[in-house]
């Protein structure tokens, strides 16, 4: 069976139809937090990124920046990271890319059905969350905690259960939201190596079923102009070179920062998205900003 993203037909019938740290209050409590009324962020609503945990995607469509995050998926980051570092993804293709889901990449065959001589993953679609785990809060009801782990959107059981628990923590998990990078495989939960996929939609179906392990903090607009196609016709678009942030060289090296999600300007932004969407909102509403120089 090929080695792509295994989404059975009622995922398609579906779709037709940085943390807070732990003194700072969460964002569903409005009353502690300043909302600003300006729609722009002042310079303590960012945080810089760890150099080490972006993968600088060159694609012959523009720069893609993944945020990794290996509080959610410590094996696959360092993965992504040692088939970065070998040069293994430099030329590989966009070999599968659906309009409003995902653009599959990875495979040195361009085909789905390969990957690296590395041993396949375990599946990381859980991690564990405790207190010290930072964690912005956005939503909470129905037994869930929705918010951010650096700029991963994270569904979670409330923290309340984690002193019933035998390690003090509770089970979190990755949402799919656009932007976020899972782990393709097929069938077999641990048949995932090195091909990975970018959301350029809302996956919710993929939660808890797929592994999450980062979010594209720049160049969205580029994930969305790959070209389409199972698969696209040739030429396909393709990855030139994928380098990690600190391995580039400091005179080349872009500076990036992400908006904190533990900022009032963030607190503002949750805020008029709930408004906008109302009954409907959901984490995936919620933008966040970055800034490249």
């Amino acid at each position: 069976m090929p080695l792509r993203v295994m989404f059975c037909l009622a995922f398609y019938a579906a779709v037709a139809a940085g943390g807070a740290e732990a003194a700072k209050p969460p964002i569903s409590d409005l009353t502690k937090v300043p909302i600003p009324t300006g729609p722009e962020p002042g310079p303590g609503d960012w945080r810089q990124v760890d150099p080490s945990n972006v993968m600088v995607i060159d694609t012959n469509k523009g720069r893609i920046l993944v945020e990794l995050q290996p509080l959610a998926a410590p094996a696959t980051v360092e993965r992504l990271k040692t088939l970065t570092r070998k040069g293994f993804y430099d030329g590989l293709s966009f070999f599968r890319v659906i309009d409003d889901f995902m653009d599959q990449t990875g495979d040195p065959a361009n085909t789905g059905t390969g990957g690296s001589t590395l041993p396949n993953l375990a599946p990381e679609f859980y991690f564990r969350r405790g207190a010290d785990t930072p964690f912005t809060l956005v939503t909470r009801g129905e037994g869930r905690e929705a918010g951010f782990v650096g700029s991963l959107p994270v569904t979670s059981q409330p923290l309340q259960l984690a002193t019933f628990t035998a390690d003090g923590k509770v089970q979190a998990h990755g949402d799919f939201c656009p932007g976020v990078g899972g782990v393709a495989r097929a069938a077999a939960p641990d048949s995932g190596n090195s091909q990975f996929f970018l959301m350029r939609g809302t996956g919710a179906a993929l939660n808890e079923t797929y592994t999450a392990f980062g979010r594209v903090i720049a160049g969205e607009d580029v994930v969305k102009s790959i070209k389409l196609g199972e698969p696209p016709t040739a030429p396909m678009d393709k990855m030139l070179t994928v380098r990690v942030l600190a391995d580039l060289p400091a005179a080349s090296r872009p500076k990036v920062r992400v908006m904190d999600t533990a900022s009032p300007w963030f607190v503002g932004a949750v805020t008029r998205a709930q408004a906008d969407r109302g009954t409907e909102f959901t984490i995936c509403d919620v933008p966040l900003p970055s800034e490249v120089k």
